[in-house]
């Protein structure tokens, strides 16, 4: 294959200026591969020519990649030489570990995934949109099983309202139209990513999206449809190429969301209230008893819903609990995560 065709195939995976500007005229030699999936012990990649191995040093630990990566390697023995800087990474606190869990990287789209039932919750999505913010990707709202609600508009009329400008699309994750209806965000070379909970079909859009006659269609479970749980089908990330050109990351679902060190995404979700904030009388306005208060004044004339400021106040006080801070003397920070 001709530099060009090489350059060309690595454009449809997602290469870009942005990469090709990190490597260093004595890596010219090693070739960008794509992570595709993660796994315990092992990392697979693509290349320009198909699927293809990467061999990591003893001391290399696959936490530290995500799908979606680019990175370099030796390629006469497949040996990985280092990551390339991410343009864009999707994250995740963990409770259990306290710690952070990589979800995807590279992601221009990230794909928000609910159903009109019992699963559509304004304050999960919420936390969604800051994921998307944080990590600097677009987010679009995908309401599936719209077939089984007596009222869809109603959903994506709530939808819409969580922040100005969001896109929300209505479809059937297993009809061929959600390509079309989704083809906006599915260009050549674009990638997208899925989360939401377990049974909202996921999976089934990953199929629908990469064809489910592929070597890595998901599988794909049932939901229990009087209180829209699902089971857990997704185990793993994993990179699927999409029918026509373009890229989807699948995710597992994830039952609790958390933030911390968000401020800029909940600033992006509720510029409504950041607006609002700046008309207070007194800059440090807790909204909450402070005469001059903007915010409070807007929700008494019905501009803004309690509710909203509600839930805006929670991720307020959930991300400053949980953002680690530095204590020790100067030289010597241990980062601690404050308590609760």
């Amino acid at each position: 294959m001709s530099g060009s065709d090489t350059s060309s195939s690595l454009e449809r995976l997602g290469w870009s200026d942005f990469f090709a500007a990190q490597v260093e005229p004595g890596e010219a030699h090693l070739a960008p591969r794509r992570v595709a999936s993660v796994h315990r012990a092992r990392l697979e990649a693509i290349d320009a020519n198909g699927p293809v191995g990467l061999e990591l040093a003893a001391n290399a630990n696959t936490a530290d990649f995500a799908v979606g990566d680019w990175v370099l390697a030796d390629p006469l023995t497949d040996m990985l030489v280092r990551r390339l800087e991410r343009k864009t990474l999707l994250q995740r606190h963990s409770e259990i570990r306290n710690g952070l869990q990589l979800a995807a990287a590279n992601v221009d789209t990230l794909f928000i995934a609910t159903s009109c039932n019992a699963d559509f919750n304004p304050a999960r999505l919420e936390r969604y949109l800051i994921m998307a913010h944080q990590a600097g990707t677009r987010p679009v709202i995908v309401l599936t099983k719209a077939d089984t609600a007596a009222d869809a508009d109603d959903y994506r009329r709530r939808a819409e309202a969580l922040q100005r400008d969001l896109p929300v699309v209505v479809l059937n994750a297993r009809s061929a139209d959600a390509i079309e209806t989704l083809k906006p965000w599915l260009g050549a070379g674009q990638t997208v990513a899925l989360v939401g909970s377990s049974g909202v079909g996921k999976s089934t859009l990953v199929n629908t999206l990469a064809g489910s006659a592929s070597e890595t269609a998901q599988k794909t479970g049932t939901i229990r449809e009087h209180d829209a749980q699902g089971r857990h089908t997704t185990t793993a990330r994993s990179l699927h190429a999409i029918a026509g050109g373009g890229w989807v990351i699948d995710t597992p679902g994830i039952r609790t969301l958390y933030v911390s060190d968000v401020t800029d995404g909940i600033d992006t979700l509720f510029g409504d209230i950041s607006e609002l904030s700046e008309q207070c009388r007194f800059r440090d306005c807790t909204h909450v008893h402070e005469p001059g208060c903007a915010v409070q004044a807007a929700v008494a004339s019905g501009q803004l819903d309690a509710d909203r400021l509600g839930r805006w106040r929670t991720l307020i006080e959930e991300s400053r609990s949980r953002t680690p801070v530095e204590t020790g003397p100067r030289g010597n920070k241990v980062v601690r995560r404050k308590k609760y």
